[in-house]
């Protein structure tokens, strides 16, 4: 049974889906994909934003795929009025990777998009495969489900020390056994004593991907022109997008942000993205702290990883730095984190319920390495609080 024929007997656990976009090719894969998976109930599809909207009043979706460039109404227009037309729906914005297509999808994001993926260029079906991995992975990670108590910011338990790595292994290990709430004084090996970070960190390293534009345009703005500390960031992103939300992030706050180049120096009160498909790490020497860029393989299915990143600016500052783990799916920042806390640094996620996703906060929650769990309202502020050394 088709999932148009089957929606209305689909189980509350499977998302409803709409599927808005005006290729007639486009349209056909993304609905058969979505037909395909057992996950997924595809409830209907339109051929402009016109069309879509008005499926949406009347089907009610819990998402929908939303192409940007369409006749009549596109998706930069059909956005809010979609969201206002059905206020508990995610949407994803399919986009091909141009600069018009980026400039677009960024811009959507900012306006409440849930996320975007890529779509391959007219006539090039070299791309449909990792097009299909990335619609499906993403739908299901936004699909609706039950929300469990979000644990109290002040409630984080420390997880017990390991030895630290600068490079993590690709396969995922398993989170540390939580434990009363105390001062870590066990401490890595050949290492002495780990106390938490007093003071200004060196470095803000910040990690994101799912709803990662739009949180980060929220903490970017609350941070101060003058701010005394360089910022890094691993945004799970393609080539071009990032060098996008670069000016973007320019434009909404008071602070400079532009692409890592490799070898670059860093300066305070600039925040450094590592570039699509490069992992950005950090290094030092008697001169300071400087960029590095490589394409070695990706690392939790990700290039830039979050995990690497975390990794070398706890090591380059010795443990005097601030982590902060905002929305996104899976678990890329856990091991990252743990070094990090384990070196005396200190670690914020974004809380449960301001998270698009809580997998990537979640998980280093969960593994309990959060020094403070916060809604995303929050986490500009508190970050511009230990720039100036408070607690």
């Amino acid at each position: 049974m088709s999932g148009l024929a089957s929606s209305s007997a689909a189980s509350q656990s499977i998302a409803r889906v709409l599927v808005v976009d005006d290729s007639a090719v486009a349209r056909g894969l993304m609905t058969r994909w979505i037909e395909e998976d057992s996950d997924l109930s595809l409830v209907g599809s339109a051929v402009d934003g016109e069309q879509g909207l008005a499926k949406a009043k009347e089907l009610k979706p819990d998402l929908i795929v939303l192409d940007v460039e369409m006749p009549k109404m596109d998706g930069l227009a059909a956005l809010p009025l979609l969201l206002k037309a059905v206020p508990s729906c995610k949407i994803v914005m399919a986009s091909t990777l141009t600069r018009r297509g980026g400039e677009v999808t960024i811009r959507a994001l900012s306006m409440g998009a849930a996320d975007y993926t890529p779509k391959p260029q007219a006539g090039r079906l070299a791309g449909a495969e990792e097009f299909r991995q990335s619609l499906l992975g993403k739908l299901k990670a936004l699909a609706p489900r039950p929300i469990p108590p979000v644990p109290s910011s002040r409630d984080i338990r420390p997880a017990a020390p390991v030895a630290r790595t600068l490079r993590p292994s690709s396969a995922p290990s398993a989170p540390a056994a939580p434990a009363a709430r105390r001062p870590l004084t066990q401490a890595p090996a050949g290492r002495g004593p780990v106390t938490r970070m007093r003071g200004k960190p060196e470095i803000i390293a910040i990690g994101s991907s799912t709803g990662g534009p739009q949180a980060l345009r929220d903490v970017i703005e609350k941070i101060p022109g003058d701010a005394r500390a360089p910022m890094v960031l691993a945004q799970h992103m393609p080539a071009l997008f990032t060098k996008i939300l670069a000016e973007h992030l320019t434009k909404a706050g008071k602070i400079q942000c532009k692409e890592a180049a490799d070898k670059e120096r860093l300066a305070p009160g600039t925040l450094y993205i590592a570039p699509g498909d490069f992992h950005l790490t950090v290094r030092k020497d008697a001169g300071g702290f400087y960029a590095v860029l490589d394409q070695s393989p990706p690392i939790n299915f990700c290039r830039p990883a979050v995990d690497p990143l975390f990794q070398s600016v706890a090591e380059a500052t010795n443990g005097a730095a601030l982590g902060v783990v905002l929305t996104g799916m899976g678990h890329d920042g856990r091991d990252g984190a743990r070094t990090l806390r384990n070196m005396g640094g200190t670690v914020i996620v974004q809380d449960e319920k301001t998270s698009v996703v809580w997998g990537m906060p979640g998980a280093v929650a969960e593994a309990g390495l959060a020094d403070e769990i916060l809604p995303l309202a929050e986490i500009g502020t508190a970050v511009a609080q230990r720039m100036k050394g408070g607690m």
